[in-house]
């Protein structure tokens, strides 16, 4: 099974990326603005407050993993960090205190990145040869409410006649269907 597949862990680095980057966004000192077209890199200072994420990683780390949950979920840095009136940027704005966690939406990014975590590791991981990983961008699809879905009629990948069949899904553990 591979559990480097970008299905399995893109949405899984999206969501980690987006709280990292918050987080060390929050304790980054205001730094002079790049030209656009060059992709500056700054020590990052160390993450403070990771609850799920591991301790280990670098403010640098945290900071792409934020980006990319940025990407997958649609959203800014302001969507889970509060901002801290008492800290007030250079631009007039008050910076985001990355280590609070006084915004609901934080506390369900970390809700979200344990359910990919345990998707992948309980799910997907026991599954031969399943490839790609569940992560962030599997369902939210760079959207912060994930879309629904909605089958297409008559669009099938099969050509047999569907009657009128029952096609529920078996009872979980295995159990055979009651015959109706």
């Amino acid at each position: 099974m591979k559990l480097s597949s970008p299905f399995f862990t893109a949405p899984l680095t999206a969501l980690v990326s987006a709280l990292f980057a918050i987080a060390a966004l929050a304790q980054a000192p205001a730094a002079t603005q790049a030209p656009a077209e060059e992709h500056h890199h700054h020590d990052e200072p160390a993450p403070t407050n990771l609850k799920v994420l591991p301790k280990t990683m670098t403010g640098e780390q945290v900071h792409d993993l934020m980006h990319k949950w940025e990407a997958s979920l649609g959203t800014e840095c302001s969507t889970c960090h509060a901002a801290d009136p008492k800290n007030i940027g250079p631009n007039g704005k008050p910076r985001l205190n990355y280590a609070d966690d006084s915004k609901p939406e934080k506390t369900t990014a970390r809700l979200m990145y344990k359910m990919v975590e345990d998707i992948n590791t309980n799910y997907v991981g026991k599954v031969e040869n399943s490839g790609v990983p569940v992560a962030c961008g599997t369902c939210h699809r760079g959207h912060l409410d994930p879309p629904i879905f909605t089958p297409v009629k008559g669009d099938h990948d099969h050509d047999h006649d569907h009657g009128d069949h029952d096609h529920d899904a078996p009872p979980a553990g295995g159990a055979k269907p009651s015959s109706r």
